[in-house]
């Protein structure tokens, strides 16, 4: 059996069953699930957990299950990498990049969210799933459907990436392209809801979906030697994410796993669908609405939905928030793939550029430690590269043409 007593509304305090809700009837809050932490401190060590899988589920007891976990055994424990190469180029001495875009199966950190919100869909009885989604989390419900015999039907805006969407056909789902942004679609999906007994994963399952992501941060303490950075760099969509590191890393310190909390988290965001961070550097705790306009498409909500608590988070933490123009999300994703090997989606050009900008303002020293989120693959985003590089040079089958191709075009 799992830890959780039930639900429990952030903003008024009112407790829940655990049911396949997510917004309190009193005062319309979101909900979120209460945890037996004393039971959870009883038997969870440093020990247990390294004992346990290679993967998310060593952290199973912090998780909103009541049974064994049904799918995405594989997923999580992705690589902490000590990017040296990188931090030379930064001026940062102790960097690192939390690597989910090698993520099991679809290579994102969604999966860590699905995993949990499938195996509790399965719980609560359900036989379809589905999510409205930018592209990531649609690939991910698709294939954790597909390995959990349910049906998923799956809501997207149109424009979306190629391959994101072959990315959730090839799992057989059913899908749906909506004329209009995510908001939208979200909205769409909220009344899809009310008339079809579905689990939608970042709706109705949502309390439990979130806090998938937790196993990002505690991940994140433990591959660090059992303790936090002092900075976190962390793509910002929808809020849930940026809240659900900065909860894990304060579970594993109440009980007891990690010293005292210090880390300052950062939101980064593309400039042209910023709402979270324009707050932030507006002083306000109130989200404007804005109309997605970026190549960064997985992190492209106008209107997130945890946006209040994503601001609280930066604020509380001593961090803050900063955006970047797309040419600075394509040159961030090439200096990556150029200094560490990795080819990262857009919201990984967004996590790193801001990171620079943050250096640039002071906020992020050269001897801290820091860690940027690298939250997805670059080869479902290969269009926002359209056009910054050069086809390859086309030699006949000799070595007379390649040596006059060396000597008037290449610099190794």
């Amino acid at each position: 059996m799992g830890f959780v007593k039930g639900l429990r509304c952030k903003e008024c305090g009112k407790d829940y069953e655990k049911l396949p809700i997510h917004v309190c009837e009193y005062c319309f809050g979101p909900l979120e699930v209460n945890y037996d932490y004393a039971g959870i401190g009883k038997v969870v060590s440093r020990k247990s957990i390294q004992d346990g899988p290679p993967s998310m589920w060593r952290y199973k007891e912090f998780m909103p299950i009541d049974e064994e976990p049904k799918v995405g055994l594989h997923t999580g424990f992705t690589p902490l990498v000590r990017a040296k190469n990188l931090g030379k180029a930064l001026g940062l001495k102790n960097l690192y990049l939390k690597n989910d875009s090698v993520n099991h199966p679809t290579f994102s950190f969604k999966d860590r969210v699905v995993a949990v919100a499938v195996s509790k869909a399965l719980e609560f009885g359900f036989d379809t799933v589905s999510c409205a989604s930018t592209g990531n989390l649609a690939n991910s419900v698709a294939a954790h459907a597909a390995e959990a015999g349910l049906k998923s039907c799956i809501i997207i805006p149109d424009g979306l990436e190629a391959g994101k969407i072959l990315g959730t056909q090839i799992y057989g789902a059913q899908l749906i392209a909506v004329h209009g942004s995510y908001d939208d679609v979200n909205r769409l999906c909220s009344e899809i809801g009310a008339n079809h007994d579905w689990a939608f994963v970042n709706i109705n399952i949502r309390p439990y979906y979130g806090d998938g992501s937790k196993t990002y941060g505690y991940e994140i303490a433990e591959q660090l030697g059992w303790k936090t950075p002092d900075n976190v760099v962390v793509p910002v969509a929808g809020s849930s994410l940026i809240t659900k590191i900065y909860k894990a890393f304060h579970e594993f310190e109440m009980l007891g796993l990690i010293d005292k909390v210090n880390t300052k988290i950062f939101a980064a965001q593309a400039t042209g669908c910023s709402p979270v961070t324009t707050a932030i550097k507006n002083g306000s705790d109130t989200i404007k609405p804005v109309k997605p306009n970026t190549i960064a498409k997985s992190i492209a909500i106008g209107n997130p939905a945890d946006g209040y608590y994503g601001i609280k988070t930066a604020n509380e933490s001593g961090g803050w928030g900063e955006d970047i123009p797309d040419e600075e999300v394509v040159e961030a994703m090439k200096l990556l793939a150029e200094t560490e090997g990795i080819f990262t989606e857009t919201a990984g050009g967004v996590t790193l550029g801001v990171t620079q900008k943050l250096i640039k303002q002071g906020r992020i020293k050269p001897d801290e430690t820091t860690v940027i989120c690298i939250t997805g693959n670059g080869l479902k985003t290969q269009e926002a590269l359209t056009g910054h590089y050069t086809p390859p040079a086309v030699i006949q089958c000799n070595i007379q043409s390649f040596e006059e191709e060396f000597a008037n075009n290449l610099t190794v």
